[in-house]
């Protein structure tokens, strides 16, 4: 199993970004996916979550909701994670994981040691 993900980069606060996580290896629809994020001395903390078809659930944590939108491709075994009004206290390492048991009514309750498969995360840094 691979979980590819890309996209991140260096923005000023207030940009930008998009990041997508590519799966291979595994049967996409039957997981449920999430953003994870960890800056430098924190621990690794969920973003946003979203349901094995993309349509009945998504979560978001209280830090990026109304900034960032997950979103899912099953036909392109991808999930997508935009990111708008970027701030410096957004700047961490991304990472995608996908989880096979967390049920789309409680994608809040994902947490690290949970997931089953980590991409290798991808360097999200926003200047002020």
């Amino acid at each position: 199993v691979q979980l590819q993900a890309s996209g991140g980069g260096l923005v000023q606060a207030g940009g930008s970004l998009r990041l997508s996580c590519a799966a291979s290896g595994l049967t996409f629809s039957s997981y449920a996916m999430g953003w994870f994020r960890q800056a430098p001395g924190k621990e690794r903390e969920l973003v946003a979550a979203i349901s094995r078809s993309g349509r009945s659930a998504t979560y978001y944590a209280d830090s990026v909701k109304g900034r960032f939108t997950i979103s899912r491709d099953n036909a392109k075994n991808t999930i997508y994670l935009q990111m708008n009004s970027l701030k410096p206290e957004d700047t961490a390492v991304y990472y995608c994981a996908a989880d096979r048991r967390t049920p789309s009514q409680a994608l809040g309750a994902m947490k690290p040691d949970g997931m089953d498969y980590w991409g290798a995360g991808t360097q999200v840094t926003v200047s002020s």
